[in-house]
């Protein structure tokens, strides 16, 4: 990772900087509203983060030009999950998202997580080669079922 990419805990604050980065990387599908960011982050304080470029000391209102990646982590009190990987092209191979990765696998393990799980998109060849490449192997034992609830 290069000397001038900093990473820090996700606040609401990179709500929106966070939302354009995910939206601009193939293969990331986010949808979580402000609310639902907010409950994440507050399940899992200090969990979730950014990597910020450029010397912003992890200012918030400088996230949007200088956000260079970002990842959710999350736990359920047994097994971690990441989600939405994502690091901006002029970013890329510099070791940005395995530092997120690394990081985020270092807390879970702190908290007594002994697995974690990640979905990704069917066909989505880049970032199946990614996981690959850093040691997750493919779980083809599950079928995985998903149901909206009403609100």
């Amino acid at each position: 990772m290069t000397d001038s990419v900093q990473l820090a805990a996700m606040t609401l604050a990179d709500y929106q900087p966070v939302m354009d980065l995910w939206s601009a990387c193939e293969g990331v599908r986010a949808s979580e509203s402000r609310e639902e960011l907010a409950r994440i982050l507050d399940r899992n304080p200090g969990l979730c983060l950014v990597a910020r470029a450029g010397g912003s000391g992890g200012n918030a209102a400088l996230a949007g030009p200088s956000l260079a990646g970002a990842i959710l982590c999350c736990h359920d009190g047994r097994r971690g999950y990441l989600y939405h990987l994502g690091v901006a092209p002029g970013f890329r191979r510099q070791g940005i998202a395995t530092q997120l990765v690394d990081r985020c696998l270092a807390e879970l393990a702190r908290l007594g997580i002994r697995r974690c799980t990640i979905f990704l998109i069917r066909g989505n060849a880049d970032g199946e080669a990614f996981w690959r490449q850093h040691g997750w192997r493919e779980r083809t034992d599950l079928v995985a079922f998903a149901k909206d609830l009403e609100q």
